[in-house]
């Protein structure tokens, strides 16, 4: 039997380390680095230091130095041209045949590597001294072809503004070269000297960044074995070491290169989808020709997916680059796809008061709404550059290479988007998804939609920007438009039951998918449409109730077309074909927001009018939402009193929520009709979810008990039933 309030009575909806042992030869290898000595031939030995040694107390004894004969030297030379960094048995096998002891082999690789850094080092700031110079030559020339020009009326000195139009442009681009070289010239001052906890490659010139090679040698250490565990947020829980900083950076400038190109190129590198209209998938072929290098060649345990896919959508292109550069704005418009995202550091800000020359790493999963589909985790770097048109663009791409792992599930080569200034507040979004990804777990009847690039491709983001767009400008409207109709009377209250609908989805999403965050159990057998359960505890949440929340989902499939599926489920006239908690009776809207072009994008209040009189009338806040790559249905029943605040213009972050719902997504085999591509044809299947949250226990700290798991797995197959049933029925 449920406890509680008026929550007992419906469904509702649930968001829920090991030990990372360091290996010997994993310390050994950190340690490596810390032995670090003077360059050159001569091996100092180092003394024995052990962890209860007083490190105040200067070691006694003496140091002893050791020449190596010049066959020595040429037989490690070589060596070190194949591997910088040999292992204990290396080491010991050279040792034997050079006569060395393994310690000295292990001192001569230090220095060597030390030495060829440092070697690096000033070849780097050499080239940026020469930069710089050549800027200051061309300003010096400038300034002085500036003070003896002559006005043609006057004869006294010309201003500025009577310079010829190339003559200002060279200065403002001259002075742009300056500001960006400087930058650079200041981050790599600052890091010199820095030591990396890996063996990085080296760092081409400047001029050479375009084809950037950053190839790794799979290597073991310990954050290595953290990132291997499935949480990226270990993986850089240290943050980036001086000497990694310059890396990210050439690898961001590179890969927005390469994601421009990638934007404006055409056939052979991009083809039209054979199964999907106006989406172009690319030649691996191709795209291997042109970009040779990149990150690295791609490990033969991934599968390559990458598409391309524009759009015009109703958002001023300024708004766009603020809501991909902040990470909570970007995960609420994308929550479908992003169940979770984080910004680790901050490496540049921008300039001029904009996000023009931002750069931030990030961690994000990304997420399709079923536990079937395993999430995709990526540790990334995400660069926003302005570019001389006007264009801007938002670039991300992997930084695996930093901390190499032989097991990496999902890596992002240049991914991301151009937007384009269009008038009346407009934007052009062109937009580039590129990843590398082991989809072996995923279940079979979610691999025809991974494949046909619904569920992860540029044809899912550009499709829910383009319906966060519309809904943004709908929420921000100041009157109350024609579409609405009920019992809103203000904009206040539109407004504010628009933002509650906003953190009903929210959460729903993030607790329906296969986030690492928490963990499924499922109830029984080994179908796809098991039931899996999750329990969490609410306390001091005023957005939820408290107590015990039970959260079940379940997916399956549907021979019906995802359109007629959606349709069925918001439809408030249907209610009680599927929904038993409702007992049957009659469900009224009582009030409607349109938040988009297609009816389907609304928001609503239903109130749901009980034939027992025995029970009080329910209040439900529902949003239904589609585009082209998916449809939600999403609802929470809510307290009357606490939603007439809302209505009034009130706060709606103090009204407690549990959302169930379903997210409806095409099986993959569908083609989008060429009249209205907004509209996916009958030919294909559904893949339903169908999620609650129920409020077993309004105790915290009760436990759950074996009824209530029971109690709701009958539930939620029951409902699956009855919409399988009306479905097929009507579909029949």
């Amino acid at each position: 039997m449920f406890k509680g309030n008026m929550f007992d009575s419906h469904h509702h909806l649930l968001d829920m380390s090991a030990h990372n042992k360091t290996p010997e030869n994993e310390m050994d290898f950190i340690r490596d680095e810390e032995f670090e000595s003077k360059s050159g031939t001569d091996i100092m030995e180092a003394p024995n230091s052990g962890d209860d040694q007083d490190p105040n107390q200067r070691p006694n004894k003496k140091k002893r130095y050791h020449r190596h004969t010049q066959h020595q030297i040429q037989e490690m030379e070589s060596f070190f041209k194949e591997c910088p960094h040999p292992d204990d048995k290396q080491r010991k096998e050279l040792g034997k045949r050079l006569a060395l002891e393994p310690l000295q082999v292990k001192f001569w690789f230090q220095n060597k590597r030390t030495q060829m850094k440092a070697q690096h080092e000033r070849s780097e700031n050499t080239q940026l001294r020469n930069e710089n110079e050549k800027l200051r030559a061309e300003n010096i020339r400038y300034k002085e072809a500036l003070s003896n020009a002559a006005c043609p009326n006057c004869g006294g000195p010309a201003a500025i503004g009577e310079m010829s139009f190339d003559e200002q442009h060279l200065r403002i681009e001259n002075a742009r070269l300056r500001e960006e070289i400087d930058r650079i010239s200041g981050i790599a001052a600052k890091y010199v000297g820095g030591k990396p906890l890996l063996n990085f490659p080296q760092i081409p010139p400047p001029e050479a960044s375009c084809s950037l090679d950053l190839g790794f040698r799979p290597q073991s250490s310990l954050l290595g074995e953290m990132y291997s565990a499935g949480d990226l947020l270990r993986t850089a829980i240290s943050g980036l070491t001086d000497a990694e900083k310059p890396i990210v950076i050439e690898l961001a400038v590179a890969a927005m290169e390469e994601l421009i190109r990638m934007a404006q190129s055409g056939e052979p590198l991009w083809m039209p989808s054979p199964n999907i209209n106006s989406t172009e998938i690319l030649s691996e072929e191709e795209y291997v020709r042109n970009f040779p290098r990149g990150i690295g060649p791609k490990p033969l345990a991934l599968k390559s997916e990458a598409s391309r896919e524009s759009a015009v959508v109703i958002m001023n292109h300024i708004n766009l680059v603020e809501i991909l550069m902040d990470v909570n704005q970007w995960t609420n418009v994308f929550a479908g796809l992003v169940s979770k995202a984080m910004t680790l550091e901050v490496l540049s800000t921008g300039v001029a008061g904009n996000y023009n020359g931002a750069l931030q790493v990030m961690t994000a999963e990304f997420q399709v709404p079923s536990p079937l589909v395993p999430t995709r985790e990526n540790y990334f770097v995400r660069y926003c550059k302005q570019h001389a048109d006007g264009t801007w663009a938002v670039v991300d791409v992997s930084l695996d290479n930093l901390r190499p792992t032989s097991v990496s599930r999902c890596r992002r080569r240049p991914s991301g988007c151009l937007i384009q200034e269009l008038p009346n507040g407009y934007s052009k979004v062109t937009w580039v998804e590129h990843v590398e990804v082991d989809e072996k777990a995923v279940h079979s009847i979610y691999k025809p939609l991974v494949n046909s690039g619904l569920a992860f491709g540029a044809k899912r983001w550009v499709a829910t920007l383009d319906r966060q767009c519309e809904r943004l400008a709908s929420a921000m409207a100041n009157n109350i438009p024609t579409g609405d109709v009920g019992i809103i009377t203000s904009p206040a209250g539109r407004k504010s039951m628009l933002k509650l609908a906003e953190r009903m989805v929210m959460s729903f999403c993030a607790g329906v998918g296969a986030s690492t965050t928490h963990t499924w159990t499922t109830l029984s057998g080994s179908g796809a449409d098991d039931v899996r359960v999750m329990t969490r505890k609410s306390i001091d949440d005023p957005g939820r109730p408290p107590g015990i929340v039970l959260s079940a989902a379940t997916s399956f499939w549907l021979p019906v077309s995802p359109k007629r599926v959606f349709d069925f489920l918001r439809d408030e006239n249907s209610r009680s074909e599927w929904d038993i908690l409702s007992n049957g009776g009659l469900v009224q809207e009582m009030a409607h927001i349109a938040n988009g072009r297609d009816p389907g994008n609304c928001v609503s209040l239903l109130r749901v009018n009980s034939g027992n009189s025995n029970q009080s009338n329910m209040l439900i806040l529902q949003e239904s939402s589609t585009d082209s790559t998916g449809s939600y249905v999403i609802y929470a029943p809510v307290d009357i009193v606490a939603m007439n605040v809302v209505l009034s213009g009130g706060d709606p972050d103090y009204v407690a929520l549990l959302p169930s719902g379903f997210a409806i997504l095409p099986d993959g085999s569908t083609i989008h009709s060429g009249d209205n591509p907004e509209v996916i044809s009958n030919g294909g299947g559904s893949l339903l979810t169908v999620a609650f949250q129920i409020l077993v226990d309004s105790v915290p700290t009760a436990k759950l008990s074996l009824g209530s798991v029971a109690t709701v797995n009958s539930l939620i197959k029951c409902t699956v039933e009855r919409i399988k049933t009306a479905v097929t029925c009507e579909n029949a």
